[in-house]
């Protein structure tokens, strides 16, 4: 059972959630300056490219904030919930990990608001850190649970050999995994991810990344599809990891990889249409759908709509179109917003330009289906704007960011 938190203390948080929130990545900056001086062996667990980017502040100053805006009840929250216990799962966040973090936590509250923070309010902090803290630790005991006594599942870190590496385009590449044991693959949600373990040389610690799993369950192979992004800066900048993975990791190496997790994933138990709609490597999550639906539920109606730069940097074209033509439940549409003349002279792509909800509405039999998107955030905002003008009920919206943090409301 949940602790509830005293009343008095309630109050406390009703009134300092204002001055916590304006302060809020202030706070968590300070929070992992402190964590990672402290415990610089966490650096093993955490994307630190999303600390140089400030991905990683930004949302947890949001994710406080919102649980402890919630206190009294975080069922009201529990999506948001649910998708960080998962992402917590997939790296091995432990219970034993929670005082760590509730210790820094508010020591950098403490450091910032300085003389502002009492010992009421840091004490009244204290029980809602608590209460928060038992609420994912209780949570992510099941997700453990799942993961390892699951048909082929497993604890922690396995090896997988890369039994084959695939160059879908110019910019991503497709890596087929296969357990290093021999033993079978558990199954997954079509849409989830893994958590693959990256050794990078020269590097102190070590790097744990999330990657869709672009193929459909019940293969004695998992496919992760990986877009390079080049490294910015000298410091570990985006794409240290995705460039490692293109460059220096080849058939026959070894990657150890965690359980499958994610909260983004198909209705599988649904026989409703399904509009699967992505940009760039935002389709790997997405061709998983596709092709458990056209393996599973071959009646069920789709379209799939693909938005990328041009034929050079597509993925998965001619695996998709393979599956449109031979199904006819399933309809397929790439978009360009730069084709080059080859692309035009092979008809590669079905549109020009951008997705519009008017051109939703020409192309969709009816906005009667369940949506799933994902992409670069502008074009997931874009999509999730059309929706809601559409007016798309909320229960048949799902998307994922691709990365620490995301806001679709800033379109």
């Amino acid at each position: 059972m949940v602790k509830q938190l005293d009343p008095k203390k309630f109050e406390v948080i009703k009134q300092t959630l204002p001055v916590v929130k304006e302060h809020g990545e202030a706070i968590t900056k300070k929070f992992y300056q402190r964590l990672f001086e402290s415990h610089p062996e966490l650096k093993n667990m955490f994307n630190m490219t999303h600390q140089i980017t400030g991905h990683q502040p930004k949302a947890l100053a949001e994710a406080v904030y919102g649980a402890a805006a919630n206190i009294e009840d975080l069922s009201q929250i529990m999506p948001i919930l649910e998708r960080i216990g998962q992402k917590h799962r997939s790296l091995q966040v432990k219970p034993e990990h929670y005082p760590i973090v509730g210790e820094h936590l508010l020591g950098a509250i403490k450091e910032i608001l300085g003389d502002a923070a009492t010992d009421e309010i840091l004490d009244a902090w204290a029980d809602a850190y608590q209460i928060i803290s038992s609420a994912f630790i209780k949570m992510e005991e099941g997700f453990y649970k799942s993961a390892e006594t699951q048909s082929g599942g497993w604890a922690g870190f396995k090896n997988f050999i890369i039994d084959r590496k695939v160059r879908e385009s110019e910019v991503i590449t497709s890596f087929y995994l296969k357990p290093e044991d021999g033993q079978a693959l558990p199954s997954f949600l079509p849409g989830q991810y893994i958590t693959v373990k990256v050794e990078i040389p020269q590097e102190e610690y070590t790097h744990l990344r999330q990657y869709s799993l672009s193929d459909r369950p019940g293969l004695d192979y998992f496919r992760i599809s990986v877009k390079r992004e080049g490294p910015k800066g000298e410091d570990i900048g985006p794409g240290v990891v995705s460039t490692d993975l293109h460059q220096l990791y080849n058939e026959g190496d070894v990657l150890p990889i965690s359980a499958p997790a994610g909260d983004f994933y198909l209705d599988v138990d649904s026989n409703r249409p399904v509009v699967l709609i992505s940009g760039g490597v935002g389709l790997t999550p997405v061709t998983s759908m596709l092709h458990t639906i056209n393996a599973n539920q071959p009646d069920r109606k789709v379209v799939y709509i693909e938005a990328a730069q041009n034929g050079s940097v597509h993925a998965f074209r001619e695996e998709v179109r393979k599956v449109s033509e031979q199904n006819p439940n399933i309809t397929s549409y790439f978009i360009y917003t730069q084709p080059s003349n080859e692309d035009r002279e092979k008809e590669y792509f079905d549109r020009e330009g951008y997705i519009t909800l008017e051109w939703l509405q020409e192309v969709l039999p009816s906005k009667d289906a369940q949506f799933y998107f994902c992409g670069p955030l502008p074009f997931m905002q874009v999509v999730n704007s059309a929706l809601n003008q559409w007016e798309v009920p909320e229960e048949d919206i799902h998307y994922e960011f691709f990365g620490s943090f995301g806001n679709l409301e800033e379109a």
